[in-house]
C-alpha cells in the first residue's frame, strides 16, 4: 500500500528545492538571504510531525505576564490552619504560573497529579483570556487544547519515576487529550481509561443519548510505574468462599487460558504431571528437559494406577498456570477432578490482601456528582450553589488509590475547583491512618478559591462551618493559603528586584518542605549574613536552621550551631535564577 502523504510530503519537498536552486543562481543581497530562510523553515515544517494532533497554538495573556514578570508567592497568614497533621497547600492564582514555581520547588517529588479542567462543552464553562469561549468560537477546540497542553508539559516534570496523571474529562474532548498525552507521556506511558457512571440520571444530548458516564486518562511519567489495588467489593469477596490457614481462596482451573502459541512463549509451563487414578493424588514424576521438545518429558516408570497429564484440553496444547518450580511448592494446593473426558486439575486462588486491579468500569452509587459531589457542598454550605458540578469525592479517592498514591505521598490539583481533591486525600488519610499532603491550585473567580475552595477545606479540617455550626467530618491537616503576585523584571538590572524576590523566599521553602515558619520556635531561617547575626546573637531555641545559600558562616556562628546541635538546610540557590545573574 503506497503512503499518499509521504509522495505528497516528496513532491513538495523537491518544489521547494527547484525555488532554492533558482534563488542561489541569482544575484545575491539581503532579500535572496530572507527568501533562502523562508524555505529552510517550509523545509523543516513539511519534515515535522507525521502523526498525531495538529491545531492552531495560542498565546495566552498569562504568557505575556511571564515574560516580564517573575511569579512570587504571598501568604495570606489570617488564613493559615494549624490542626496538626500533615502541612497542605492552597494557591490562590494562574495555575500557570503556580506550576511554574512547583517546577523550582517539586520537580520529580509529585507521586500523583490529578486534575479536572473544564470540558470544554460549548457552554461559556470556560474562560480564555478573561473571556467565556462559547460554542460559536471557531478556535474553541484549539484555544482548549493549546492552554491545557502548556500546563501539562510543566506538570509532568514534576511527577516522580514512578508518578502518575489522571485527567477527567467527557466526550468533548477525549479524543484531542488521549493524543496529546500519548504525546507528551509517550503511548508506552498509557496505562489506561477509566469510565466513571458519575451521572445515574444522565444528561441528555442534542441527538437524544443520555451520557452517564466521564472518562479519568491515565498515564505514568516512566515504564517503572504501576496501579495501585483497590478494595475488594462484596461481589468480589462472595467468590472467594472457602478459608485455610492463609485465607480465603476459591478454586480456579490450573491450565493457563491462551493459544496454541502458549507452549512455545513459555515451554516450562508445559510439563507432566502424574496423577494416581485411586487416590485422585497427584505428583511430579522425574522429568528432564528436551531441547528439541523444548519442554519437560517423563523419564521414570509409571505405575499402572497412574495417569500422565499434560496441560492440553480439547486438543489445544496450552500451559499450566505456573512453572515447574512453584507448582512443585503448592502441590498440596491443587485439586484434581475427574470427568467423562479425563482429569482437571484446579488450584487455591486466594483472595489478594492488597486488593484487586483497577477496573475500567466504575459503577459505584457514590461516584455520582448529583448525589455526592453537589451533596457534600450543600452539607457544607447549605442550599446556596457555589459551584456547578463538583466531582464525589468518593470517585475522586478511588482515582487517586488507582494511581497508587502511597501512604506518605503528594498529590497535585491545579484545577481545584470547590477542593474535591483536598477533601479526598484527607479521607483517605483518615481511612488507612496515612500521612498523604496536596498541593491546590485555582484561580480566584468569583471568589472561589476564597470562599468556597478555602472555606470547604477548612470545615471538613475543623468540623466547623463559616457559621460556627458542627459539620460531620474533621481530620488532622493543617493548611497555608498563599498568594501567587508577580514582581517586573525586564529592562531591569538584578539589583533591582532582588530584594523583592528575597523577601518571598521563606514561601518557596515552606512550600517545599511542608513546614510553617510562624510562630514555630523549633524552625528558624536566615537569608543574610546580618539575619545570621541575630540569629546566633537572639540566643534562640531552633532545632533546625535553613540558610540561605549565600550566607557565609564565621567560626563563632559555626561553633554556636555545632554546641547547640542544630541542624542546617541549606536553601537551594535555584529558587530564583534571577538573584543569581
Amino acid at each position: 500500500m503506497s503512503n499518499i502523504s509521504k509522495k505528497h510530503r516528496e513532491d513538495l519537498l523537491d518544489k521547494i528545492q527547484q525555488i532554492r536552486i533558482y534563488i542561489a543562481s541569482a544575484p545575491q543581497d539581503a532579500n535572496t538571504d530572507n527568501l533562502l530562510q523562508y524555505l529552510d523553515e517550509l523545509t523543516k515544517d513539511v519534515k515535522g510531525k507525521k502523526y498525531g494532533l495538529v491545531f492552531e497554538q495560542h498565546r495566552e495573556q498569562i504568557d505575556e505576564i511571564l515574560d516580564t514578570h517573575t511569579p512570587v508567592l504571598t501568604e495570606q497568614k489570617d488564613l493559615f490552619i494549624d490542626n496538626g497533621g500533615e502541612m497542605n497547600f492552597l494557591i490562590e492564582g494562574d495555575n500557570l504560573a503556580a506550576l511554574q514555581l512547583l517546577e523550582k520547588t517539586h520537580k520529580g517529588k509529585i507521586d500523583v497529579i490529578y486534575i479536572d479542567p473544564p470540558y470544554n462543552t460549548g457552554a461559556k464553562d470556560w474562560k480564555y483570556n478573561n473571556d467565556y469561549v462559547d460554542g460559536n468560537d471557531t478556535f474553541r477546540h484549539s484555544k482548549w487544547l493549546s492552554w491545557l497542553r502548556n500546563r501539562i508539559v510543566v506538570a509532568r516534570n514534576l511527577l516522580t519515576e514512578k508518578g502518575i496523571m489522571a485527567v477527567t474529562i467527557d466526550d468533548y474532548e477525549i479524543a484531542a487529550l488521549r493524543l496529546t498525552m500519548d504525546e507528551l507521556f509517550g503511548i508506552d506511558n498509557y496505562l489506561g481509561t477509566i469510565v466513571i457512571r458519575n451521572n445515574p440520571s444522565g444528561r441528555s444530548t442534542v441527538r437524544g443519548l443520555s451520557i452517564n458516564h466521564e472518562y479519568a486518562l491515565l498515564y505514568s511519567k516512566t515504564p517503572t510505574a504501576v496501579l495501585g489495588f483497590m478494595k475488594h467489593n462484596e461481589k468480589q469477596k462472595s467468590r472467594y468462599d472457602e478459608i485455610d490457614s492463609k485465607g480465603n481462596y476459591e478454586w480456579e482451573n490450573f491450565r493457563k487460558n491462551g493459544t496454541d502459541s502458549d507452549r512455545k512463549d513459555r515451554p516450562k509451563q508445559f510439563f507432566p504431571i502424574v496423577i494416581n487414578n485411586n487416590t485422585l493424588k497427584l505428583h511430579i514424576p522425574e522429568i528432564k528437559w528436551d531441547d528439541a521438545a523444548r519442554s519437560y518429558v517423563v523419564s521414570g516408570v509409571i505405575k499402572d494406577d497412574e495417569t500422565v497429564v499434560y496441560p492440553i484440553t480439547k486438543g489445544i496444547e496450552k500451559v499450566w498456570k505456573y512453572g515447574l518450580e512453584r507448582t512443585v511448592s503448592i502441590l498440596d494446593e491443587i485439586r484434581v477432578k475427574k470427568t467423562k473426558v479425563g482429569f482437571e486439575l484446579y488450584r487455591k486462588k486466594y483472595l489478594n490482601a492488597e486488593g484487586s486491579l483497577p477496573r475500567t468500569w466504575w459503577d459505584k452509587p457514590e461516584y455520582s456528582a448529583r448525589d455526592n459531589g453537589t451533596r457534600a457542598l450543600t452539607n457544607i454550605f447549605g442550599s446556596q450553589k457555589v459551584f456547578d458540578f463538583p466531582k464525589a469525592p468518593e470517585a475522586v479517592k478511588d482515582v487517586l488509590v488507582a494511581s497508587n498514591l502511597r501512604k506518605n505521598g503528594i498529590t497535585l490539583d491545579f484545577f481545584a475547583g470547590s477542593g474535591t481533591t483536598g477533601h479526598a486525600v484527607m479521607k483517605l488519610n483518615a481511612e488507612d491512618d496515612g500521612h498523604r499532603k496536596f498541593i491546590l491550585c485555582t484561580n480566584n473567580e468569583n471568589n472561589i478559591c476564597r470562599d468556597v475552595t478555602y472555606e470547604r477545606l477548612k470545615t471538613v479540617i475543623t468540623g466547623k462551618r463559616k457559621d460556627g455550626s458542627e459539620y460531620n467530618e474533621h481530620y488532622d491537616a493543617s493548611l497555608k493559603y498563599y498568594k501567587i503576585d508577580f514582581v517586573p523584571i525586564s529592562d531591569k538590572l538584578y539589583y533591582e528586584y532582588a530584594d523583592k524576590l528575597l523577601l518571598h523566599i521563606r514561601e518557596l521553602v515552606e512550600l517545599e518542605n511542608g513546614i510553617n515558619f510562624n510562630g514555630n520556635n523549633d524552625i528558624a531561617i536566615v537569608l543574610t549574613d546580618e539575619e545570621m547575626e541575630q540569629f546566633v546573637a537572639y540566643d534562640n531555641q531552633a532545632k533546625i536552621l535553613y540558610r540561605g545559600h549565600d550566607v557565609l558562616l564565621t567560626a563563632e556562628q559555626e561553633n554556636y550551631i555545632k554546641a547547640n546541635g542544630i541542624k542546617v538546610n541549606v536553601i537551594p540557590d535555584y529558587y530564583y535564577n534571577e538573584l543569581n545573574r
